[in-house]
């Protein structure tokens, strides 16, 4: 077995608060390896957030989609401690469907908000205590809506 057919099984891992984007697309897959007979697979992933209470989840997803791979027989997921996941890993799909379909934003590097429904810069912060741990809740004064903000 190849790296990229392990590459692939890998990016059908969906995260499990975002069901329409990849694990990939979030930007936490760090390594993917293969040892020299195909059969054994170690994929390392960075967490969005350390304390993150799907990460049992993702990694039993990521096995099951490797070990159905024909003669793979051994897949190991580590969960590495760096480097540190940010934003900057995603990528402009997942950036793109975290703001159309879940009503997601990302913080700027200046520190600013952009409404992902109406495009304003009038967000502010309402509440670090979020959906869930790696979130937290913004307010839009222009279209009126609440949104998340992914830490």
């Amino acid at each position: 077995m190849s790296v990229a057919h392990v590459q692939s099984a890998v990016a059908s891992v969906n995260d499990p608060e975002y069901p329409d984007v990849s694990i990939v697309d979030l930007g936490l897959v760090e390594s993917v390896t293969v040892s020299d007979a195909g059969d054994a697979a170690t994929v390392g992933l960075i967490p969005t957030f350390s304390g993150c209470p799907a990460l049992d989840m993702i990694a039993a997803d990521v096995e099951r989609a490797v070990l159905a791979l024909t003669d793979v027989t051994t897949c190991t997921v580590e969960w590495l401690p760096g480097p540190v996941w940010t934003n900057e890993r995603l990528t402009d799909r997942a950036r793109t469907t975290l703001a159309d379909e879940f009503t997601v934003v990302l913080r700027r590097k200046d520190g600013g908000l952009r409404c992902p429904i109406c495009g304003s810069d009038a967000v502010a912060d309402q509440s670090l205590a979020g959906p869930t741990r790696c979130r937290s809740v913004a307010w839009c004064d222009s279209c009126r809506n609440p949104v998340e903000v992914m830490r």
